[in-house]
């Protein structure tokens, strides 16, 4: 359930990706195929291999709904479904595979029993600390302004994503969300976000803010919050490769 994006130059080399059909603590593991060095993606480390121990640099990224993404960007690209294979892109092989409580498929870690295995959570690296927001905390709240290590941040969440390990076809799957994080800071402002009628707003202009983090509709628009790097990852996955990372907690 994790996408992540990686920056794959590294001392100089651009570097071309592959997955070895291995994983490790159930998560996936790449290859590199001018060393053949094996990468743990989660992390972006490398395992194995001449280049073991270097670390990609991520790259900002969010997962959010194809509709979110058409209205931010209209002239964005996408990948084509015409590969030259026969498969159906839109349905879903791992039918019902993101049930909450049920145990993950091929992890034979031990389990963290703060959260359900299974729970999507907001996961967030700054500096040496991590922390994760479970995603039922974001539905409630939709908006949530923070300090974490030191750092602002606004967590902005959108209901209408769809799962893609729920039913057979996507298209049929329920609606899970999607959340970002953003730097709330403009030209030097800082600002802070609330939930209005269902629009991102901010109390100092009252400017209107998407899921992507761009102002648009008030005094601001046409600005652009700067991205934090975070995943929307399965609890279990994020535990088990950050066994100290902190849950957000709301207040009260």
């Amino acid at each position: 359930n994790s996408a992540i994006a990686f920056k794959r130059t590294l001392d100089g080399v651009v570097y071309d990706f592959g997955t070895t059909g291995k994983l490790r603590k159930s998560d996936l593991v790449m290859w590199d195929r001018q060393t053949q060095s094996w990468w743990q993606q989660l992390t972006g480390v490398a395992i194995a291999g001449v280049l073991s121990g270097a670390r990609l640099e991520f790259h900002p990224a969010a997962i959010v709904s194809w509709d979110a993404f058409k209205t931010h960007s209209p002239e964005g690209q996408v990948l084509s479904k015409e590969t030259g294979y026969n498969r159906n892109y839109g349905s879903n092989p791992y039918l019902g595979y993101d049930r909450v409580g049920e145990p993950p498929f091929l992890f034979r870690g031990e389990l963290d029993g703060r959260l359900l295995p299974k729970e999507r959570v907001l996961a967030i690296n700054i500096g040496e600390k991590d922390l994760a927001i479970p995603f039922p905390v974001l539905a409630e709240e939709r908006v949530i302004n923070l300090e974490f290590n030191g750092v602002d941040l606004a967590v902005f969440f959108d209901p209408q994503a769809k799962s893609v390990l729920d039913g057979y076809l996507i298209s049929d799957s329920r609606e899970v969300g999607s959340a970002s994080v953003f730097k709330p800071v403009v030209d030097g402002q800082k600002l802070t976000f609330q939930i209005d009628e269902e629009r991102f707003t901010d109390a100092e202009t009252g400017s209107t803010w998407n899921i992507l983090g761009a102002a648009v509709e008030g005094p601001l628009a046409g600005k652009q919050l700067e991205i934090v790097i975070h995943g929307n990852h399965f609890w279990f996955a994020w535990a088990a490769f950050k066994p100290d990372s902190e849950i957000y907690q709301p207040d009260g």
